[in-house]
């Protein structure tokens, strides 16, 4: 078997046995061939190689391409899947890759903005153009919905309950979930689909995309990040587009809503990935702790009595 057909047979075992999601599979193929060019440079075969070989390459992996921690893991977590694969095509005995160690990710708090910062960003956007009034429809439903950027591409016109205030999205490993939408949204996707969408559409379209680009094609990732950025500078904010789906689970975690329920309204797979947002809200507590009450901040240790 050569490289171009090991390569394609690893992308479509992710893909039906693993289940990964299309980024997933994505990043753990093009890793698999940075490998494989790696083990070429240097003459070893699949079956000669061992924790050590792996060690070294991730080694290089850090030291040339500069990856960070999380890289790393998600390198490491290729590579296991990979020989995986390769134990089941009976090309190797036993997965060298179960042997990396991977080390401890360092905790990003994720960024946050206030209800009044988003709403300014939101108002901001001139709606008198198609693609401002869609814009405004995609960021509005983003936020109040808590989506993923991938999860608001792939949504479809028949994914949309306006009168409901339901959607149906598609999430990492193809998963589906229902999410819940708010009043704003809910006028919005109103105006944009009786109004906006049509003119997007053009004449010829027959896109089942809800949020179409002006040449009535879905609008993609890209096209959705590029024009978040462009709408944040002219708000005077740097924040990327995730930056909404994450003010939207720190908002519910401060209204009272219990991890349980915010993992289900995000589609996390574990509940560990959603407590992140716990920190959150420690870590803005403790703002407002020193904000409002500094002079408890500057009474040193000294200063306080038994």
């Amino acid at each position: 078997m050569n490289k171009t057909e090991l390569l394609t047979k690893f992308s479509s075992r992710l893909i039906a046995v693993e289940r990964r999601a299309i980024l997933t599979r994505d990043c753990y193929v093009s890793e698999i061939k940075r490998l494989l060019k790696y083990l070429e440079e240097k003459n070893m075969s699949l079956e000669k190689v061992d924790s050590d070989c792996l060690t070294s390459y991730l080694v290089m992996r850090k030291n040339n391409d500069e990856i960070d921690s999380r890289s790393a893991a998600k390198a490491v977590s290729a590579m296991r899947s990979f020989f995986r694969f390769a134990i089941d095509e009976r090309i190797i005995n036993n997965n060298p890759a179960e042997l990396l160690e991977t080390s401890k990710r360092k905790i990003h708090l994720p960024e946050v903005m206030d209800k009044g910062t988003i709403e300014e960003l939101l108002d901001l956007i001139d709606v008198d153009s198609p693609a401002g009034s869609r814009d405004k429809c995609l960021f509005e439903l983003i936020y109040s919905a808590g989506l993923r950027v991938s999860e608001a591409a792939g949504l479809n016109l028949n994914d949309i309950d306006v009168a409901g205030g339901v959607a149906k999205v598609k999430g990492k490993g193809s998963k589906e979930r229902l999410v819940l939408f708010g009043r704003e949204a809910c006028e919005q996707l109103k105006q944009y689909i009786s109004f906006t969408r049509p003119i997007l559409a053009g004449n010829v379209s027959r896109s089942h995309a809800l949020f179409l680009n002006r040449n009535g094609k879905r609008l993609s990732r890209k096209g959705i990040w590029k024009n978040y950025a462009k709408h944040a500078f002219k708000a005077g904010t740097s924040s990327h587009i995730h930056t909404l789906r994450h003010s939207f689970a720190t908002g519910l975690l401060e209204g009272g809503a219990d991890l349980r329920t915010v993992q289900e309204l995000l589609g996390h797979a574990d509940l560990s990935t959603t407590q992140i947002y716990t920190h959150v809200n420690t870590a803005i507590l403790r703002e407002n702790h020193k904000r409002f009450l500094p002079r408890l901040n500057t009474r040193s240790a000294s200063q306080v009595k038994d």
